[in-house]
C-alpha cells in the first residue's frame, strides 16, 4: 500500500484516517499536502471530462444495485486526483447520486427501515473512528474484506438472511463505524434489507436515503476541516454532470432485472467490494 501523499503516513486509496491531518502550526506537513497531491498539473477541462466519465459509470451501478458508486468512483479517481481529493470528491458525488435515487424513488422508501439504519449509524460513527487509532489501517482492511466476503457467499447460497428492526438497527451502527472507518458502508445495509423482505425497488430506494444522510454528515465533516479545494470543487461539478446519465441507463437496466436478477447484481457486488478493499492491502 502507497504512503499517503498528506503526512507519509498509509493511506488505501478510498480510506482517510483521523491521523492524516496534519495538526495546526505544521507548515511543512501541510506544504506537503498541497504539493504532493495528484491532480495539480491537469488542466480543468481534463478534470471535469475525467470526472464526469467516472461517475457516468458510478452512478449507473448504483441504479441496478443500490450501492457501488464509491466502490467504482474512489479507486479511478485516485488515479487522477490522488486518494485524498478522491474520497472527498466520492462523497459528495455520492451524494448527489443518492439524493437523485432518494427524490426519484420517494414514494418507495421504507421511512421506518431507513430512520432505523440512519439514526443507529450515528452511534457507530465514533467507533469507527475508535478503530482507527487502535488497529492498523491493513488489519482493519483485511477484517472487513472477509467479512463482507463471507456474508456475500451467504447471500449466494440463499441461506436466510437476519431481518426486522433489531437486525436494521445492528446494521445501521455497523454502517456508521464502516464509513468512519472504511467508507465502506454498503454491505452491512444491504444485507439487512434484503432480509427484511422488501422487494427490489424498496431495497434501492431505502439504501438511497440512508447513504444521502451518511454522505451529507461526511460532506459536512469535509468542508469544516477545509478539504474541499478548488480541484475538488472542479471534479465535483464535473461528476455532477455524468451522474443523471449513469443513473438513467441503470435505471433502464434495473427496471428490466427480475428479483432473483437483481439479487446477482447485489451478490455481485458484494464480491466486489470484499476483492477491492482487499486490494488494498496490497496497492
Amino acid at each position: 500500500m502507497p504512503d499517503g501523499p498528506l503526512t507519509g503516513t498509509t493511506l488505501s486509496p478510498w480510506v482517510l484516517r483521523a491521523g492524516d491531518f496534519a495538526p495546526a502550526g505544521d507548515d511543512a506537513a501541510l506544504a506537503s499536502r498541497t504539493t504532493s497531491e495528484e491532480g495539480e498539473d491537469m488542466d480543468p477541462l481534463s478534470i471535469l471530462v475525467v470526472a464526469a466519465a467516472v461517475f457516468l459509470v458510478a452512478s449507473a451501478a448504483q441504479a441496478v444495485t443500490g450501492f457501488g458508486a464509491a466502490l467504482v468512483a474512489v479507486p479511478l479517481l485516485s488515479m487522477a486526483l490522488g486518494p485524498t481529493r478522491a474520497v472527498v470528491v466520492a462523497v459528495a458525488l455520492s451524494g448527489v447520486v443518492t439524493a437523485l435515487g432518494w427524490w426519484r424513488e420517494r414514494d418507495h422508501v421504507v421511512t421506518p427501515a431507513a430512520i432505523r439504519l440512519s439514526v443507529s449509524g450515528l452511534v457507530g460513527m465514533p467507533f469507527g473512528l475508535l478503530a482507527l487509532l487502535v488497529m492498523s489501517e491493513s488489519s482493519l482492511t483485511v477484517l472487513i474484506s472477509g467479512v463482507v466476503l463471507v456474508l456475500a457467499l451467504a447471500m449466494s447460497i440463499d441461506r436466510g438472511l437476519p431481518g426486522g428492526p433489531t437486525a436494521q438497527v445492528g446494521a445501521g451502527v455497523v454502517s456508521g463505524a464502516l464509513v468512519t472507518s472504511t467508507s465502506m458502508n454498503g454491505p452491512p445495509l444491504v444485507l439487512a434489507l434484503h432480509g427484511s423482505d422488501l422487494s427490489p425497488r424498496q431495497i434501492r430506494a431505502t439504501l438511497q436515503a440512508v447513504f444521502c444522510n451518511q454522505d451529507a454528515i461526511a460532506l459536512v465533516a469535509f468542508l469544516a476541516l477545509g478539504q474541499v479545494d478548488a480541484t475538488a470543487a472542479l471534479a465535483i461539478l464535473g461528476g455532477s454532470l455524468g451522474v443523471p446519465l449513469g443513473w438513467a441507463v441503470g435505471d433502464r437496466l434495473f427496471r428490466v432485472l427480475s428479483p432473483e436478477r437483481f439479487r446477482h447484481f447485489v451478490v455481485g457486488g458484494l464480491f466486489a467490494t470484499a476483492i477491492v478493499s482487499g486490494l488494498g492491502v496490497l496497492l
